[in-house]
């Protein structure tokens, strides 16, 4: 289980990296993505390994991943302005 939550917990700040290079402008301050992603994933390895059981390393991998990425979504702001509508329309 350490070898599964240090590989999770590499890939979620893997993950986290290229998504504050892809996506910077989009993005909070970088340690708060990097602090989600490794913590996300390692989330998502904890949840998966008990979903799962022993003996499963790349669908536990596979699990952190998604569940990094998909913290990692949830802190993505709109590019651009917005078009409010105003209370009377």
């Amino acid at each position: 289980m350490f070898l599964e939550a240090l590989g999770s917990a590499l890939l979620g700040l893997a993950l986290a990296w290229a998504a504050v290079h892809r996506l910077p402008d989009r993005l909070p301050a970088r340690p708060v993505v990097l602090a989600t992603g490794g913590l996300g994933a390692v989330f998502g390895a904890v949840v998966t390994h008990a979903a799962l059981g022993p003996g499963h390393l790349l669908g536990t991998l596979a699990g952190a991943v998604a569940v990094g990425a998909v913290l990692l979504s949830l802190l993505i702001r709109p590019a651009g302005r917005r078009l409010r509508r105003s209370a009377a329309a």
